[in-house]
C-alpha cells in the first residue's frame, strides 16, 4: 500500500475533500472522481447534498447523466460532516469569497472552512485553496493556521494556491482543457499539488509564488471589468454622438492586430468579475496604493442598469409614454446567457429602480423561476407569455431559448441591453439600443 502522499496522489489512492459544491467545486469534484480518486464534497446546503448524493446535477455545466455512474460507483458522494476531514489526504477548498454591504472583501466563509480543516488536520496533507482572493491570503490565513499545530510546511503539511477558471456556459473550455495556473507555499508543496491536479488537467502553469498565483486570477478578472467598462462608456459616448455603439464594436474587432473586442451590456454581473477586482483594490489600500483603473471601472460598470433606466425612459417619451404606470417585462435576470445564475446581475437593480418610479414589472426567465428581491419576489412568466401585452420589454439577458423574431413581431417597444437583435435593429424604430 502507498504509504507517502505523494504515492497516494500518484496511485490515485489519496482521499479527496472538496469543500463547497458550487460552480467551482463540484466539476473539480467531477473530474477528481472520474481521473479515480474517492471523492467527497463537503457542502453547507443541505439541497445540494441531497441532489449530489441522488446522482442530480444542479447546475448546467454539469449533466446529470455524468455524475449518476460516479454516484451509484462510490467514487463521489457529498456531506454535510466536516468530521471526514479527520480521513482526508487533500483537501481542496472551493468556497465562496463575496464582498460585505460596505464592499469589502468577505473572507468569513473562507477563514471557516480553513478552521475546520485545522480542528481534523493531521500529518501528510495537501491543501489547495482555489476561491479567489487577495494577493497574500495563502501565506497569511492558510500557512499560520494549518501549521500552528506543529505540522512542518512541505513536510507534514503541503499548501498551494491554483486559482479556478470556471466559465459558466461555455462549452468549449472545461476543466480539463484549461490551462491551470498553480503554486506552492514550498517547492515541495508545489510538486505535491502538481502530482494531483496532472490527474485532471492537461496543462498546468506553474508560478513562483502563491502571491503569484492569486495576482494571476485578479489579473484576469481585472483586465476583463476595465475593458468592459471601457465600452460601456464607450456605448454612452457613440450614442451621444449618433452612432450605434454595437456598430462600432463590430466593425472594430475585424481588426487582425492591436484590437480585442469586448461589448457593452446593463453593467457586470456573476460571481467574479464584479467582486474580484475589489479585493484587489482593498489589498492595494492596505498599502497605501489607490487602484484607480478599478475604481473608475467598478463606477462605469456600476452605473449602467441605471442608464438602462434612462435608455428606457427615453423610448417610452418617444410614445407619449412614462416609466411610471407602465407595464414592463424584462426578458432574461441571469447575469450572462444561458445561466441561471443571478449574483450580481445587473437585472435587479434595473428592476428595483423601475419599481421606485412606479412600473409595473414582470420578468421572463426560462431558467430563473423565481427572483428575491428588496422589493418583493417576482415569479417568471412562462416562455411562450406573449410580449405585446407590456409597453416595453427591456432584453437584459439574451438566452439562446429567445424567440428573437417573435419578440420583435409582438413588442410594441424593445430596449435591447445585448445587442442580440441587430438584424432586425434597421428596419424597426421600436428597437431602442443601449
Amino acid at each position: 500500500m502507498p504509504t507517502t502522499l505523494l504515492e497516494k496522489i500518484e496511485t490515485r489512492a489519496a482521499r479527496v475533500v472538496v469543500m463547497g459544491l458550487g460552480y467551482a467545486g463540484l466539476p473539480l469534484a467531477l473530474e477528481l472522481a472520474r481521473a479515480g480518486f474517492r471523492t467527497v464534497g463537503l457542502e453547507l446546503e443541505l439541497e445540494k447534498v441531497r441532489a449530489l448524493n441522488a446522482g442530480q446535477s444542479y447546475i448546467a455545466d454539469v449533466a446529470s447523466e455524468e455524475l449518476a455512474p460516479l454516484v451509484a460507483s462510490e467514487r463521489l458522494r457529498a456531506t454535510q460532516d466536516a468530521t471526514l476531514l479527520r480521513d482526508a489526504d487533500v483537501v481542496i477548498v472551493c468556497v465562496q469569497t463575496p464582498l460585505n454591504k460596505t464592499r469589502e472583501p468577505d473572507l468569513r466563509p473562507l477563514v471557516q472552512a480553513v478552521d475546520q480543516i485545522a480542528e481534523h488536520q493531521h500529518a501528510g496533507m495537501l491543501i489547495v485553496l482555489e476561491s479567489t482572493s487577495y494577493p497574500g491570503t495563502t501565506t497569511e490565513i492558510l500557512v499560520p493556521k494549518l501549521t500552528a499545530g506543529g505540522y512542518a510546511l512541505g513536510e507534514s503539511v503541503h499548501i498551494a494556491f491554483s486559482p479556478e477558471r470556471v466559465d459558466p456556459g461555455n462549452a468549449r473550455f472545461k476543466l480539463r482543457n484549461t490551462p491551470k495556473v498553480l503554486a506552492g507555499a514550498t517547492p515541495a508543496c508545489l510538486a505535491v499539488a502538481r502530482a494531483l491536479y496532472a490527474q485532471v488537467v492537461d496543462e498546468l502553469v506553474p508560478v513562483s509564488s502563491t502571491a503569484t498565483a492569486e495576482m494571476v486570477k485578479l489579473l484576469e478578472n481585472t483586465f476583463r471589468a476595465v475593458n468592459i467598462a471601457l465600452v460601456n462608456e464607450m456605448a454612452i459616448m457613440s450614442r451621444r454622438v449618433g452612432v450605434d455603439p454595437f456598430e462600432v464594436m463590430r466593425a472594430a474587432a475585424t481588426k487582425p492586430f492591436g484590437f480585442m473586442p469586448f461589448y457593452p451590456g446593463p453593467g457586470l454581473g456573476g460571481h467574479c468579475l464584479p467582486v474580484d477586482p475589489l479585493y484587489l483594490s482593498w489589498k492595494l489600500e492596505t498599502l497605501d496604493y489607490q487602484a484607480r483603473f478599478i475604481a473608475l471601472a467598478d463606477a462605469v460598470n456600476a452605473s449602467m442598469p441605471q442608464y438602462v433606466v434612462e435608455r428606457l425612459a427615453q423610448a417610452l417619451e418617444s410614445r407619449q409614454k412614462s416609466v411610471a404606470a407602465s407595464n414592463i417585462l424584462l426578458y432574461g435576470v441571469a447575469y450572462k446567457a444561458d445561466v441561471s445564475d443571478v449574483r450580481q446581475s445587473p437585472a435587479v437593480p434595473i428592476i428595483e429602480a423601475l419599481r421606485k418610479q412606479g412600473a409595473r414589472v414582470a420578468y421572463l426567465d426560462p431558467l430563473v423561476p423565481t427572483l428575491e428581491l428588496e422589493s418583493g419576489a417576482l415569479t417568471s412568466l412562462e416562455l411562450g407569455h406573449g410580449f405585446g401585452d407590456f409597453d416595453a420589454v427591456v432584453l437584459v439577458t439574451a438566452h439562446s431559448a429567445l424567440d428573437r423574431a417573435r419578440l420583435v413581431r409582438e413588442a410594441s417597444l424593445i430596449v435591447d441591453t445585448r445587442g442580440a437583435l441587430a438584424e432586425f435593429a434597421s428596419n424597426h424604430s421600436k428597437i431602442w439600443g443601449l
